[in-house]
């Protein structure tokens, strides 16, 4: 702005110049020579207004005449410099001069250095006939610091004619139902869906008769008791002949495996991850393990003698600590209480 106001205070000296001049009776090519720069320094202040104004507005229209009920694309493209103003859109009317827009399109925007082209596209439509405006869009362009300024598009003038009719000629009735004669072509979608319903009647059959022919599954016999399969294991161990084959350490960890898991089960107390003191004061203090104790304190006392202090107990000890967590498992099931009605006397 401030070059704007140098060039306006510039134009003003050559005006008073001139006039100056002119009252002085000066020859005549010295008051064109002032004419002439006035003229330029005009120019100038032109082309600086312009400059201060970064936005054009343009439209193109696809055809200047229509069909009643069809549609002209009216193609709008706005592009302005966003760091020295703000855009605001156009509001369209949805219809105008007897159109109408039926659509409008998206804004698309297309950055080109400092530059920034919006381009949409709307249809438009007319239901009756004539020569119609299109008017100029009128958008505002607001400077960061100037009063704000409009640009607008072009605006166009849209014929919409009516369907051309020959009236010379008489009005014809409507014709009758012309049959077309037809081949096994026309019925190709009939046959693929009835050979599809055929397979797939025949793989139902297929797969009834196959089920039909499969095993029963043999019933499962009654499931082991805990105390049975701990049972199990005890006798798989002892057939394994570890103690036997000098793998002492090897017997006594898997007995006491056995041993502890079963008592987490049955007694629903832990045992895995304790050490023999620490179990051994747990079975004293619980109701029911507290009658085992000694026998689960020579079981386990022997264990560790063998595992830990590489002791080598006597084979009757083996076979001694084997016999005595088999009775542990035998005689720690559960009772079961079955309870009868009692008659009641009168």
């Amino acid at each position: 702005m401030s070059c704007l106001n140098k060039l306006m205070e510039i134009d003003q000296v050559w005006i008073k110049m001139l006039s100056a001049l002119k009252k002085a009776k000066a020859p005549a090519l010295v008051p064109r020579f002032f004419a002439g720069g006035v003229g330029v320094v005009g120019v100038l202040l032109s082309f600086s207004s312009f400059a201060q104004r970064d936005g054009r507005a343009g439209a193109r229209l696809d055809a200047s005449q229509i069909v009643i009920g069809d549609q002209a694309r009216l193609f709008i493209e706005v592009q302005h410099n966003p760091s020295l103003s703000r855009l605001q859109w156009a509001v369209y009317p949805d219809s105008f001069n007897n159109l109408e827009i039926v659509e409008k399109g998206k804004i698309d925007t297309i950055k080109q250095g400092d530059l920034v082209t919006y381009r949409q596209r709307l249809l438009i439509t007319g239901f009756d006939s004539g020569v119609f405006k299109i008017p100029a869009f009128k958008f505002v362009l607001i400077p960061a610091k100037d009063t704000p300024y409009i640009i607008q598009t072009d605006s166009f003038n849209l014929l919409v004619q009516t369907v051309a009719v020959d009236t010379t000629k008489g009005f014809k009735g409507i014709k009758g139902i012309v049959y077309v004669k037809s081949n096994w072509r026309d019925y190709i979608w009939y046959i693929a869906g009835g050979a599809a319903l055929v397979l797939l009647i025949i793989g139902l059959i297929i797969y009834f008769i196959k089920k039909k022919k499969q095993p029963k599954p043999i019933p499962e016999g009654p499931k082991e008791t805990l105390q049975q399969t701990t049972l199990r294991l005890l006798v798989a161990l002892e057939s394994k002949q570890l103690w036997q084959k000098k793998q002492v350490k090897e017997y006594y960890v898997e007995l006491t495996d056995i041993v502890r898991d079963y008592i987490e089960k049955r007694f629903n107390t832990q045992a895995m991850e304790l050490t023999t003191d620490e179990l051994l004061d747990k079975v004293q203090l619980h109701k029911e393990l507290m009658q085992y104790h000694s026998i689960l304190s020579d079981i386990l006392h022997t264990a560790d003698l063998a595992k830990f202090a590489k002791a080598q107990p006597l084979p009757e000890e083996h076979v001694d600590t084997m016999d005595k967590a088999k009775n542990f498992v035998a005689t720690s099931r559960p009772v079961i209480i079955i309870e009868t009605p009692t008659e009641k006397t009168i």
